[in-house]
């Protein structure tokens, strides 16, 4: 065994493949030069024994790095791979080689640590007939294979990289991911020339500079300016090529950008250096140009960088859904299929370590559930049989059996990348300001550089060039163009991660001007489990009588009201002529009776009879007559106290306006410590409420969750949805909470609050860089690399400020530092 394997060999209580501790009288074990070596676990000893018994035992002696420990479900059972032979699915990612009768596909592959993991993958591949080659990218953990399909299939290659503990699945980008990561490689590219070529222009100009044209012969002087001439070419014409290409489309758009001073710069003064350097006349600035090249390079590509980083979750939503899930049939067996392929009221197999492939209803099992991409909770949560269960969720202990409720784009999380994409599809009110201050500046820039120009012809005709492009490229207005796209960006990256989607592009500056938030009851202060703890019957109707009645008024409802009746449902039991009441209850037939369910007043035909004590109380009538009162209860949310505490302790008026009764809504106002509230309102009365607000001149945010709420929603400046709220709702509202914790409003306001100070801010520094440069540049004072580097400086400034947010943190609810935070 050579030296390095000895090094890496594990310890002799620990495992020989992954390094693990073997547990005592392990049974497991591999035989490898004449020695039996101990092993963990099932999973070790299955891909151990695969890669000696395939003649590869020299991985063990080549190895630099112990393994991640393989998961033996995978490496044992084979048939879990069996989805991805599905044509439709290899569509996706299996591509036709031209002529070869070959196809290849790039897997993304883990548990890769070192060259002797690409060397085992590589190996273990070839030797599978009908494999063409493959190629092991260590970078990036990534595997190229090519096969024919006549003698392979795709699933054998997952299979066999199973074995050996490299799970593998495909790797396929979308295109317009294929485009971000084109484009950015070239901007690497662009941003290399241009660094390469300013870095030997100004080693080329620094001589001149410094020892002056007398000081240096005729010749190296000719010399310098032609290797400058040279080197600044492929900067221009390769690196600078987006600013050409940008001015070009402003300018048949008719709409004057910032690329079209830059690119006005770059080109003119490439020109006249080149012109004075075949002349042998005037001045030459290839220096500046290079550096300006450069230096703007620079600044778009840390703002790129920034965007994407903020970025990089709601993208990884794109593909938070596995690809495949396994079925069950009506008679218990199990189906592989595509999780594409998946309907309403298929049943579903979870197994621990997989994802849950579409949104549903546990039936079977109870395990825990990281929804950390989802809802940004990074705890896990436990889900019963009866509990809902997202799309994209990771199960962790035991297996579920789920029945599907919305699969495919119906699912939860495709909803939230289409309201993300909603929302970055608009700019809000101070992002259409800068830009339309962008467009109006390059216009006037242009129309001062003009008469700078014609002033400096009379002035010093020999210095207009580059007084002129002194002009153009120190008031270009790329930090006003990028003070808003910036910090929003980064706004939305750090609310996404807190769970919280903004869906529209108004939402986070009508946040940050919020001076009161009204509050919904059902759903939103409480968690909208509404439980039925009494039933006192009237008029000699038995309780169980009573309670199937009003499971059968209440079927097939959305409303929290409905679930608290579900126990009691019957499938014999049927209303007819069901009709929903907003806000106040609902009527139908049983028996050729009208029954009502609902208020006192709404239930009844004559005076409302009082309730039979405090609470929330549902009235059962027949034909106007009173048969059977219902008692109901909420549990409050566990950190409501503490939202309302530091929403008002930021200066933020709460109030609680619902349609519950007015015994139910005290209770809840004293307990959380709400001052204004109303009870019985309708929809229509909570909308007037609003409309009361808002004429006294105050911006007022509304939180719901129910159908009810959506007329309030839209009324509201900004309306919030919580976590379980109805499709509907979270259409309707400007932004939805991914979780269930109330305190995410807060912070969402403090964060709106935030990246509004950052744009004002970005958009004050850019305005007042630029007025304070003009006039130096004007006069002569700033030479072309000095404005270069002002105008990079300031891009960079607005940049790094807007950044800023992503180290965003919020105080204690209960600190003084909190509410500054808020209140900033």
């Amino acid at each position: 065994m050579t030296q390095t394997a000895r090094h890496m060999a594990p310890t002799d209580t620990g495992c020989y493949h992954c390094g693990s501790q073997v547990p005592s009288g392990a049974p497991w074990s591999i035989v490898l030069d004449d020695r039996a070596h101990p092993l963990c676990c099932p999973g070790c000893e299955a891909v151990a024994h695969a890669i000696v018994d395939g003649g590869l035992a020299s991985y063990y002696r080549y190895r630099t790095e112990l393994p991640e420990r393989p998961d033996e479900r995978q490496a044992i059972r084979a048939e879990t791979w069996a989805v991805f032979d599905d044509p439709g699915l290899q569509r996706q990612f299996v591509h036709a080689e031209a002529d070869t009768g070959r196809v290849h596909a790039t897997l993304a592959v883990d548990g890769i640590t070192c060259a002797a993991c690409a060397w085992l993958i590589e190996h273990r591949l070839n030797a599978l007939e009908g494999v063409a080659s493959s190629a092991v990218n260590l970078s990036h953990h990534r595997v190229r294979v090519a096969w024919d399909p006549a003698r392979l299939k795709l699933s054998r290659i997952l299979a066999e990289m199973a074995a050996i503990g490299y799970a593998a699945q495909p790797y396929e980008p979308d295109a317009a991911q294929q485009r971000l990561h084109h484009e950015e490689r070239m901007n690497v590219r662009r941003l290399i020339v241009a660094a390469v070529g300013m870095a030997q222009v100004m080693m080329f100009s620094i001589p001149i500079y410094v020892a002056g044209p007398e000081g240096i012969s005729a010749d190296f002087h000719a010399l310098f300016h032609w290797l400058s001439f040279a080197l600044a070419t492929p900067v221009v014409f390769f690196s600078a090529q987006p600013f050409f290409r940008n001015a070009i489309r402003d300018l048949r758009a008719r709409v004057l950008g910032m690329d079209v001073p830059v690119s006005i710069a770059i080109a003119g003064a490439y020109l006249a250096s080149g012109y004075a350097v075949l002349t042998d006349s005037g001045e030459i600035y290839f220096d500046s140009v290079t550096m300006f090249t450069f230096f703007l390079l620079f600044g778009r590509y840390v703002e790129s960088r920034a965007r994407r980083r903020s970025g990089h979750t709601g993208n990884a939503l794109s593909g938070a859904l596995p690809l495949s899930a396994v079925r069950l049939t009506d008679g218990g067996e199990e189906r592989i299929l595509p999780a594409s392929d998946l309907a309403a009221g298929d049943r579903v197999l979870i197994r621990p370590g997989h994802g849950v492939p579409a949104d549903g209803v546990i039936e079977e099992g109870e395990s825990s559930l990281d929804e950390s991409m989802l809802t940004g909770e990074y705890l896990p949560v436990t889900r019963r049989v009866g509990d809902h269960v997202t799309g994209g969720s990771q199960n962790i202990e035991s297996p579920l059996v789920v029945r599907v409720t919305h699969a495919g784009k119906e699912a939860r999380v495709a909803g939230i990348v289409d309201l993300t994409d909603r929302a970055f599809a608009s700019r809000p009110r101070l992002a259409q300001l800068a830009a339309r201050m962008s467009h109006l500046f390059v216009l006037r820039l242009l129309a001062v550089t003009a008469v700078v120009a014609a002033a400096w012809w009379f002035i010093d005709p020999s210095r207009v060039l580059w007084v002129t492009l002194s002009v153009l490229v120190v008031t270009c207005p790329c930090a006003l163009a990028l003070a808003t796209p910036t910090a929003l960006t980064a706004g939305h990256g750090q609310l996404r991660r807190r769970g919280v989607l903004i869906t529209r592009a108004d939402a986070i500056e009508s946040l940050s001007q919020v001076d009161r938030v009204i509050f919904d009851k059902t759903g939103t202060l409480t968690c909208g489990e509404m439980q039925l703890v009494e039933t006192r019957t009237l008029e000699g109707l038995s309780a169980d009588r009573a309670r199937v009645i009003a499971a059968a008024l209440e079927a097939h409802s959305e409303h929290p009201i409905a679930r608290a009746f579900l126990p009691w449902r019957q499938a014999t039991v049927e209303a007819g002529e069901r009709i929903s009441y907003t806000g106040q209850g609902v009527e139908g037939s049983l028996d050729g009776q009208r029954w009502r369910l609902g208020r006192p007043e709404f239930a009844t035909d004559g005076p409302a009879p009082e309730p039979p004590g405090t609470g929330q109380w549902l009235l059962l009538a027949e034909a106007g007559e009173p048969r059977a009162w219902f008692a109901l209860r909420d549990r409050v949310r566990e950190d409501a106290a503490d939202t309302v505490a530091a929403l008002k302790a930021s200066g933020i008026q709460v109030e609680l306006l619902s349609g519950d009764n007015t015994d139910a809504v005290h209770a809840l106002a004293e307990q959380l410590g709400i001052g204004e509230w109303r009870s019985g309102a309708s929809p229509e009365g909570k909308l007037e409420r609003i409309r009361e607000c808002q004429a006294a001149g105050e911006k007022v945010a509304m939180v719901g969750d129910g159908i009810n709420d959506v007329p309030v929603l839209a009324g509201a400046d900004v309306s919030i949805a919580m976590n379980g709220a109805t499709d509907l709702a979270r259409t309707s509202a400007d932004a939805v909470l991914l979780s269930p914790r109330l305190m995410r409003i807060v912070e969402s306001i403090a964060i709106a609050r935030a990246t509004r100070r950052i744009m004002r801010q970005n958009m004050i520094w850019s305005v007042c860089y630029n007025f304070a440069a003009l006039p130096l540049a004007a006069a002569g004072i700033v030479p072309p690399w000095v404005a270069a580097l002002g105008m990079s400086g300031s891009s960079l400034v607005v940049v790094g400020n807007a950044l800023r947010l992503n180290r965003f943190r919020l105080a204690s609810p209960h600190s003084a530092a909190s509410a500054r935070l808020v209140n900033a």
